[in-house]
């Protein structure tokens, strides 16, 4: 095959959860595609490696950190000399925070992790998907636009990466951008919102409401959003749609779905 009919792209967050969900839904789809993931823990993505050998290539390290990134986007580019898409996905849900006992530094971490790494990302990749016309997905929320108590920190950074796609697809003619939501995951998350983000952290309404959805069986397969991400980043993010903020099971995105 050559250079130019095989994609390369870029998945943030790979260790777990959605991202984990992505790389392996990614070589389902694609026998041919190559995945340059990234997380904080090792053994996770060795087992990746392990499991996907000469297709799936790592970088260990803090997505905060501009050398880390700097050092994951040019092993791509020295590894196979494109990038196609870029998938970010890593992202915290804490702090949990009544408006009342707000911790600016514990929320100016979370924007470093959820909102700048992205942007540095993107600033550090764009060249490179210039040159293909490539994509760049955003992993959002329902958070970014629907009120969940005490969650002001991670739905206003999800919103402000909703602003980030709109913004790159504007200015940037080449790239197409998309942020799309999830919808609500059966991940570790989830486990954590129930378990230890009581009423201390979240109305008794609102922890109701998620430890029911997991109750009554509600909870979404990562698989089911981690397929709109893979073919979207495999295909194309379609012109009409192009800096949206969209859900996974939006009407337009249904060709994406299955």
């Amino acid at each position: 095959m050559s250079q130019t009919e095989q994609k390369v792209i870029l998945v943030t967050g790979v260790s777990r959860g959605i991202g984990k969900s992505i790389v392996d839904t990614l070589f389902s789809l694609d026998k041919n595609v190559i995945v340059y993931g990234i997380a904080r823990s090792e053994a996770p993505l060795k087992a990746l490696k392990d499991t996907y050998g000469d297709r799936f290539f790592y970088t260990v390290g803090d997505i905060t950190n501009d050398d880390t990134l700097k050092k994951y986007v040019n092993s791509a580019i020295e590894g196979h000399g494109k990038i196609n898409s870029l998938i970010a996905n890593a992202g915290v849900l804490e702090p949990v925070q009544n408006i009342n006992n707000i911790d600016v530094n514990a929320w100016k971490q979370l924007y470093n992790i959820n909102f700048f790494s992205i942007v540095s990302l993107v600033d550090i990749a764009l060249p490179h998907l210039k040159k293909t016309h490539g994509s760049a997905l955003f992993v959002s929320s329902d958070a970014s636009d629907t009120y969940f108590s005490s969650w002001g920190a991670y739905g206003s950074s999800k919103a402000a990466l909703n602003h980030f796609a709109m913004t790159l697809a504007n200015e940037e003619k080449a790239v197409r951008a998309l942020a799309v939501a999830p919808g609500i995951v059966d991940t570790d998350m989830q486990v954590n919102i129930r378990e230890n983000l009581g009423p201390q952290g979240m109305s008794q309404e609102h922890l109701e409401m998620f430890r029911d959805l997991k109750k009554d069986n509600k909870l979404l397969h990562s698989s089911i959003p981690a397929t709109v991400y893979s073919k979207l980043a495999l295909n194309g993010i379609p012109e009409e749609i192009n800096g949206q903020y969209l859900s996974f099971d939006a009407e337009v995105l249904k060709e994406f779905q299955h």
